[in-house]
Order: structure tokens, then sequence, then C-alpha cells
């Protein structure tokens, strides 16, 4: 009769206590599960078997309809079988327990009945067989530390990857933010001083209005014909003929400016009141709302005759002043 998994392990060299609990703890699955969890609990000690959880169990081994029929044919030849061997690398072993935890190391799957009888283990070496086994189970627990050492270090530069490009969209973010913000301030600088641009029109068109309003009363006074509207749309020729004699330019009332921008286009063309109040940055402020591209604290203005540059500085001048007045043709540049 082939000896019992229990029988293997404390032939082994294994306390029969331990044997005992690791097959109720592994529901008796054969000789491997019983051996790992006696080698995993080594230094525990050994617990009262009824409060131990027993394992589902597997049924008992299945006998090969083959191996039977070996068996057999041995019975009936005399011979009793001693020993399993295997077919493949030619390995004895004492009982069918041995040999299976051989065929689930190697992977071997042949083996046959043999009459060869194996002596029992002595003393020494059921120490040795113990000690080789716990050396393997030592080593094994060394590779899966190092196998979990390389996965953890996987796992965080994974981790630190992973951080690395969120920082990234996140910084990446922030500046489209940026810039965005800033474009949309300057738009709104650019249409702030459009609509001054436009307000200023506004006051022009009123004064002119008023004018020839006046104008029309002092006809129907004076029994004059009353002048039209157009008359007054177009600059009297007076406006750009020379100054008479004894007039200075700084006692003219209006300036008319023409304003050619550097990168070329339509000029621009408007007329403005010549007192202290009117200065370049209104020229600046007018330019701005009738061009988008320009931008009131960038632009810079030129003349080609006399030729100057107009510094800063001269933006808070008036434009009787600057010598504008009566009219003036101007180059405005962008940055």
């Amino acid at each position: 009769m082939a000896p019992s998994d229990k029988d293997s392990l404390i032939s082994m060299g294994f306390d029969a206590a331990r044997v005992a609990w690791a097959l109720k703890a592994t529901g008796n699955r054969g000789l491997q599960p019983a051996m790992d969890h006696i080698l995993e609990h080594e230094g525990q000690p050994v617990p009262d078997m009824q409060a131990v959880a027993e394992s589902a169990a597997s049924g008992p081994m299945d006998v090969d309809d083959d191996d039977e029929d070996a068996v057999a044919a041995a019975n009936l030849a005399g011979l009793e079988a001693k020993s399993i061997k295997c077919s493949e690398c030619g390995k004895t072993f004492r009982n069918t327990a041995l040999a299976n935890f051989h065929a689930e190391k190697s992977g071997h799957t042949a083996f046959e009945e043999s009459t060869e009888e194996l002596k029992p283990l002595t003393e020494e070496e059921k120490k040795a067989k113990l000690e080789e086994l716990r050396a393997k189970m030592a080593e094994k627990r060394a590779r899966k530390a190092v196998e979990e050492v390389e996965e953890n270090k996987a796992n965080e530069k994974i981790r630190r990857k992973t951080n690395k490009d969120m920082n990234s969209i996140k910084e990446e973010l922030r500046q489209k933010e940026a810039i965005k913000e800033a474009e949309q301030k300057r738009r709104d600088k650019l249409e702030d001083a459009k609509a001054r641009a436009a307000i200023k029109a506004q006051i022009e068109a009123d004064k002119k209005a008023r004018a020839e309003k006046a104008a029309r009363e002092k006809a129907i006074r004076d029994g004059q014909p009353v002048p039209d509207s157009s008359s007054f749309s177009v600059p009297a020729p007076t406006a750009t003929a020379p100054p008479p004699s004894g007039v200075k330019g700084k006692d003219f009332k209006e300036t008319r400016l023409q304003i050619r921008m550097s990168s070329g286009g339509q000029p621009y063309t408007t007329t403005l009141s010549s007192d202290a109040r009117k200065s370049l940055r209104e020229v600046a402020e007018y330019l701005a709302g009738q061009n988008l591209s320009v931008d009131v604290d960038t632009v810079s203005f030129a003349m080609h005759f006399p030729r100057k540059t107009f510094a800063r500085s001269d933006f808070g001048k008036s434009l009787r002043d600057l010598g504008l007045t009566p009219s003036a043709v101007l180059i405005a540049s962008i940055p």
C-alpha cells in the first residue's frame, strides 16, 4: 500500500504535528500545498487543530486506467511495484505523492512503476533534504522580494512621469489662459479707444450742426441765400490756403491732419481743434478708433517735412505747441 501524503512528509523529516496542521489547512490538496504551508509557517507555533479552518478538500487523485492495468499485470506476473520511475529523466520515487510533486515542478508526464525498492532515508539524509527544501524556499522568497522591488520602482517611475506630464499640461494651460487674457485686455482697450474716438467724432458733428444752424439763421436774418449742408461738409479753400500776412500759425483755431500708416494703405483725415486741450495723444486715440491694429501706448508719429520724430513726451502737448497748425501730414508707425 502506497504511503499517504502525511507519511511522505514525515519521512522527509517534518514534524508530525506540523504535517497534520498543513494537511488540514490546505484541505489535503496534495504534497506541494502542504509543504509550502509548512515552510511558510515554520516559525509559528502549532495551533489547536480544532481551531484550524479546513480549506475545500479535493477528491482523491484519479488513477489512470493504464496504471491500473500495469499494476494488475505486475501482480499476475508475481511481481510487486516498489517505486515509481520518471521515464523522461530516470528519477525514481518512493510513492505516488512524491512522483506527483516531481511532475508539478518539472512538467514531466511520463511515469512507470518500478520493482526497484528505495532504501528509507537516514536521519542525516532527512535533515539534508529538509535543509535543501528550506534553501529553495528562501531563494524563492528572495527572488520574489527582488521582483517586488523592481515592480515598485517601475510603478514609481510611471507615477512620476504621469505627474510630470500633468504639470506640463497645467503649465501650458496657464500660459494659454494668460495669453488669452492679455489679448482680451488689448481688445477691450482698442474698443474703449474706438468708443472714445466715436464720442469725440459725434461731438465734432454736433458742433458742425450747430454751426450750420447758426449760419442758416444768420443768412435768414441778413436776407442772404441759405447755404446747404454740402457747403459745410467740404472744407473751405481758405482752410488749406497759406495764412494771410500778419496771421501766425498758432492763431488758427483748427488743425487739419492727414495721417498715413508707414505700412501703406488709405490715409486718414481729420480736423481737430488747435486749443491746448487737443494733444497728440488724442490723435493717437482717433487713429486707434479707425484702425484696430494701432495701440495708443505704442504708436509713434513722425513728419517728413520738416523732418521730425515725436517722442512719447510730446503726446501730452497740444497740436499748436507742436507746430502742427493749420495742417500737417503725420506718418504713424506701429511696432
